[in-house]
C-alpha cells in the first residue's frame, strides 16, 4: 500500500483538530453515523476543558488506496517540544492559517521549523466563511512569512487551498469552484504533493522513538516512524541512546497501527509507517530502537532550551493531608521524573538539600498543566514563584530570555497596552493597524516582565485584546522591573474564617476567603491596600454581652472574595511566598509561616 506521513501545524485556535475529524468522517475511517466528539483527537479532560491541543497524537486514514498517517500538533509555543520531535516523523505538513487573522507568531514558529527540516508544505487558508475574512490578503502574507523564514524555490511553489473546516469542504480557487463540497481536492494535494517516504525494506530495521506513554497493560509504548527494514511482532529489539550506547534489550511484545481513531495490532510493518511498539522497560523519547545487528544510532533534532523554572516541594502546611492522597517527596519525585521521560521540553532536578524539585519548561502554560493534571493526580504541592533562567556569554554578560509579543487590540486601548510593555522593560518593533478598528503592535520584551501579565492585560482591555507570545532568543539583562506594588493580609490563627471578622477588616483590602474557610497562621488571606504586608485575625468573634441595642445585629453583608485560577495564583506571588495546590483547593502562603521566622 501507498504511503504519505502529514503533520498539520498551526496557530492555537485556527482549526487543525477541527480539520481532522472531517479527515476521518470523509475517509471512511469513522462510520458517517457513529457518534463522535467534535475534536475527537483532543482526548484528555484538560484539552476538552480549555480548548487546546497539549499532547500530539497520530491517527490514519485510507483514501484511494493510500494510507495517510496524520500528525495533529499542539498550537502553543509551551508545547513546541512536541512540535520539534513529530516533525522529524513526516515528510510533508499541511500549514493552516485563519483567513482573518493571518499568520501569528506560533504559525512561524512552527514553520520555521519545518521549512529547516526540508518539509514540503500545503497551505490552507481556513474559516474563509468568516464575516472578516480576507483570503487573498492573508495569501500573500504567507507568501511573504515563507520568505523572510528563508524558504528554498521549491518550498516556495507550495499548493494553497480554501476551507472551512467546521464544515469540511476545500477548493483550489475560491473565486471559480463551487463551494460547500468535500475534502476531496485536499487529499489529492496531499497524494500528489507530499513525496511518499524513503523506503529500504532490505536493511535492519529500526526507529527513532517520538512520543512515549504508558499503558497499564503493555507497559511503555513508544511511536515513531521506521525509518528502515521491517518491524514483526517477538522480534528481538534493543534500544541506543543519543550518544549510542546500548540501553537495554528486549523483545518487541506488541506492534499497534494507526487507523482512525484506533490502535490495531499488526504482525508486522515496513519502513516509512509510523507505528507504536511495547515491550522495552526503560527506553526513552529520542533512543533508537533497533535489531540487534544495528550498531549506529538514528540522528534525534536538538530541542529549544527551558526558559522558566518553579520549585515544586511537599505540601507542608497545617491543612497538609485532607485532600490529597500523595504527598511525599518520593512520589513527586517519581511523578516528575516520569513527566520529564516523556516531555524532551521539561527539566527535573533535584535540590541539594534532597527536598524539593526544581522543574524547567518553556512556559507558565505547560508548567501550569502539568501541575493542573498532578492535582488531579491526587497531589499535594508547595509550588514557588516562576522565575526565568539566564546564562552567561563569553564576555561574562547576563543573559536573560527574550519573547516576541504579538497583540491584537482595540485602537482605544492601545495607550494602556504601550504604557504597560515599556514599564516592562519591552521594546516595541512594529504597530499597524489590523482592520476592523483594531491595532496589531510586536514587542520583543523580557520573559520575566510577562510573568502574571495576561490577566491585567485582559482587564486593561475589557477582555477584548489578545495576546500571542514567543520565545524569540536571548538577549543582555534589560534592568530591574517594578513587581506586585501591594501588601498582603496574612492570617495570625488557625481555624475558621468568620463573617464578624472579615467584615471588619474589609477597609483593609480585597478579601480571598469567604466565612467558613479554613485558615491558618501564616496563610495569605487577602491584599492589603498599601505597600506593606499586614497581620490580622480573620477569626475574632463578637464579644456577646446581656445588653440589646437597636440597630446592633443587623446583617453584614460581604463582597464576594476574590478567587484565583492556578495560573493567577503563581503570577501574583512574591519570592517569599508559595502557592499551595492540592486536589481541591489552591491557597497562597509565605514560605515562613511563623512571624518571627520571617522577621528573622
Amino acid at each position: 500500500m501507498q504511503l504519505r506521513n502529514i503533520a498539520i501545524i498551526a496557530h492555537v485556535d485556527h482549526g487543525k483538530t477541527t480539520l481532522v475529524d472531517a479527515f476521518l468522517k470523509q475517509s471512511g475511517a469513522v462510520r458517517a453515523n457513529a457518534r463522535m466528539d467534535t475534536c475527537a483527537m483532543d482526548s484528555n479532560d484538560l484539552e476538552r476543558e480549555r480548548g487546546i491541543t497539549i499532547l500530539a497524537k497520530c491517527t490514519a486514514v485510507e483514501w484511494n488506496g493510500v494510507k495517510i498517517n496524520i500528525v495533529d500538533t499542539p498550537g502553543h509555543a509551551d508545547f513546541g517540544g512536541e512540535v520539534e520531535r513529530i516533525l522529524s516523523m513526516v515528510d510533508g505538513v499541511v500549514l493552516l492559517v485563519d483567513a482573518a487573522e493571518g499568520p501569528l507568531p506560533q504559525t512561524k514558529f512552527v514553520l520555521s521549523k519545518a521549512l529547516d527540516i526540508g518539509l514540503k508544505p500545503i497551505v490552507i487558508v481556513n474559516k474563509v466563511d468568516r464575516s472578516d475574512a480576507r483570503p487573498h490578503d492573508v495569501h500573500t502574507e504567507i507568501f511573504d512569512l515563507f520568505t523572510v523564514l528563508g524558504a528554498t524555490d521549491e518550498q516556495l511553489d507550495f499548493p494553497t487551498l480554501f476551507a472551512v473546516g467546521r464544515e469540511g469542504w476545500a477548493v483550489r480557487d475560491l473565486d471559480k469552484d463551487p463551494r460547500g463540497g468535500d475534502l476531496t481536492p485536499l487529499f489529492e494535494t496531499i497524494v500528489s504533493h507530499v513525496p511518499a517516504p524513503k523506503r529500504d525494506l532490505d536493511a535492519p530495521f529500526a526507529m527513532l522513538a517520538t512520543t512515549l506513554e504508558y499503558d497499564n497493560f503493555l507497559g511503555r509504548v513508544l511511536t515513531g516512524r521506521i525509518e528502515t527494514g521491517i518491524a514483526r511482532v517477538n522480534m528481538p529489539i534493543k534500544a541506543l541512546g543519543r550518544d549510542g550506547k546500548l540501553m537495554e534489550s528486549g523483545r518487541a511484545t506488541k506492534l499497534l497501527s494507526f487507523r482512525g481513531l484506533e490502535r490495531i495490532p499488526v504482525d508486522s510493518a515496513e519502513a516509512g509507517d509510523i507505528i507504536a511498539i511495547a515491550g522495552l522497560e526503560t527506553a526513552n523519547v529520542a533512543d533508537t530502537i533497533c535489531d540487534p545487528a544495528v550498531t549506529k544510532e538514528l540522528h534525534a533534532r536538538a530541542i529549544d532550551p527551558p526558559t522558566l523554572a518553579m520549585t515544586f516541594s511537599v505540601n507542608d502546611s497545617p491543612l497538609a493531608g485532607l485532600d490529597g492522597d500523595k504527598l511525599t517527596t518520593r512520589m513527586i519525585g517519581a511523578r516528575l521524573e516520569r513527566e520529564a521521560e516523556g516531555n524532551v521540553a521539561i527539566k527535573v532536578t533535584e535540590s541539594e538539600d534532597k527536598d524539593s524539585f526544581e522543574v524547567a519548561g518553556r512556559g507558565e502554560l505547560q508548567l501550569g498543566v502539568l501541575i493542573e493534571n498532578m492535582r488531579r493526580e491526587g497531589f499535594e504541592l508547595s509550588i514557588s514563584r516562576p522565575r526565568v533562567i539566564y546564562r552567561q556569554d563569553d564576555a561574562g554578560r547576563r543573559l536573560e530570555p527574550i519573547e516576541e509579543v504579538v497583540i491584537d487590540v482595540d485602537e482605544a486601548y492601545t495607550g494602556i497596552v504601550i504604557d504597560k510593555m515599556s514599564r516592562r522593560k519591552a521594546e516595541m518593533r512594529e504597530m499597524k493597524p489590523s482592520g476592523g478598528g483594531k491595532s496589531r503592535l510586536v514587542f520583543h520584551a523580557p520573559s520575566r516582565g510577562l510573568i502574571g501579565y495576561h490577566g491585567e492585560f485582559l482587564t486593561d482591555t475589557r477582555g477584548t485584546g489578545i495576546m500571542h507570545r514567543l520565545y524569540h532568543g536571548y538577549a543582555p539583562y534589560k534592568g530591574a522591573i517594578e513587581s506586585r506594588i501591594t501588601g498582603v493580609l496574612i492570617s495570625t490563627d488557625t481555624g475558621e474564617a468568620n463573617t464578624y471578622a472579615l467584615h471588619n477588616l474589609i477597609d483593609r483590602g480585597i478579601q480571598f476567603v469567604a466565612p467558613g474557610d479554613k485558615v491558618y497562621k501564616g496563610m495569605i488571606v487577602g491584599e492589603h491596600t498599601r505597600d506593606s504586608d499586614l497581620d490580622i485575625n480573620p477569626l475574632k468573634a463578637k464579644q456577646l454581652t446581656n445588653f440589646r441595642a437597636a440597630m446592633k445585629d443587623d446583617k453584614q453583608f460581604l463582597p464576594p472574595p476574590k478567587v484565583m485560577t492556578l495560573e493567577e495564583a503563581l503570577a501574583y506571588i512574591q519570592d517569599d511566598e508559595l502557592v499551595e495546590v492540592t486536589p481541591k483547593h489552591i491557597r497562597l502562603r509565605k514560605r515562613f509561616l511563623d512571624p518571627n521566622d520571617r522577621k528573622r
